[in-house]
């Protein structure tokens, strides 16, 4: 979750400042959080309220209204500060970028047990995106976000695969497995290397145009600040690019305490105490 915070600080000052490099300040004293931070802590909220879509719909237009000007798309903002509970067939990428409390509730421990999914940190992944986005790609970008957190805890956190055997000392082929089944589960192109893409990569708020490039910058990242820096160097979106990969990095490769550091320096109270009551919340496994 905090991983998704951090992508969204960091690109918060570069999404209508496209830069085309890795090489920039990680955090400048002008960054500041964004939707993608308030719409995660109400996601997390939502889940420690019960995680149904009730729970979902009273957190987000709670925070939203606790935070009017942090940057909603025109129609989340007018769905947030008015009374309808109904979703309005939106694939942005918001449902991505909001998703990690999902993917930290899944079980690791079941899945190396059985060989099966959890499937309750996928259910609420639909749920947390059906509430306002509810157009298939808008749910899928979601649902690939989640699994692709999901996959990095199980295969970085050293829990045992098919063959019993672990493979987080094989971070090559951890990314290799993710990345199959990403493509195969929902027909993203994941084969564009960053280099590819940076080029003609324009800002885009869709999920179908955010999602898989987040992904991708995560593949090829060797720690989280490579992660980070790979996602803002494509421009577009940044924050909500950013905010993606490093939902999932964070699962990979964990945050280095001084970015942790940094990055809870750009928070107020109420946050931050959604964040201290989240790692209490969540389980270990």
């Amino acid at each position: 979750m905090l991983g998704a915070i951090v992508g969204d600080i960091v690109g918060s000052v570069y999404e209508w400042h496209n830069i085309k490099t890795k090489e920039f300040p990680l955090f400048r004293d002008d960054c500041f959080f964004t939707d993608d931070t308030v719409m995660t802590c109400a996601v997390a909220e939502a889940i420690m309220n019960g995680g149904e879509r009730d729970d979902f719909i009273d957190a987000m237009k709670k925070y939203g209204r606790m935070y009017p000007d942090a940057g909603y798309g025109g129609r989340f903002g007018a769905w947030i500060n008015s009374d309808n509970r109904e979703p309005y067939n939106s694939y942005g990428n918001g449902s991505a970028m909001r998703v990690s409390p999902c993917a930290w509730m899944m079980d690791c421990g079941f899945c190396a047990r059985t060989g099966m999914w959890p499937s309750n940190g996928r259910e609420r992944a639909k749920t947390s995106a059906e509430v306002t986005h509810d157009h298939p790609e808008g749910i899928k970008g979601a649902m690939a976000t989640a699994d692709a957190i999901f996959m990095c805890r199980y295969y970085f956190g050293g829990y045992y695969g098919d063959y019993e055997q672990p493979i987080n000392d094989d971070p090559a082929e951890c990314k290799r497995r993710i990345k199959e089944h990403i493509e195969n589960e929902y027909g993203y192109d994941l084969s564009k290397t960053l280099d590819e893409i940076r080029p003609t990569y324009r800002f885009n708020e869709t999920c179908q145009d955010t999602v898989p490039q987040a992904i991708i910058a995560f593949l090829e990242s060797t720690d989280f600040e490579d992660a980070i820096r790979n996602a803002i160097s494509l421009g577009g979106d940044s924050d909500t690019l950013a905010a993606i990969t490093g939902s999932i990095a964070e699962a990979a490769y964990s945050i280095p305490d001084w970015i942790k550091d940094k990055a809870y320096s750009y928070l107020d109270e109420p946050l931050k105490d959604v964040l201290r009551r989240w790692k209490k919340f969540i389980p270990k496994g």
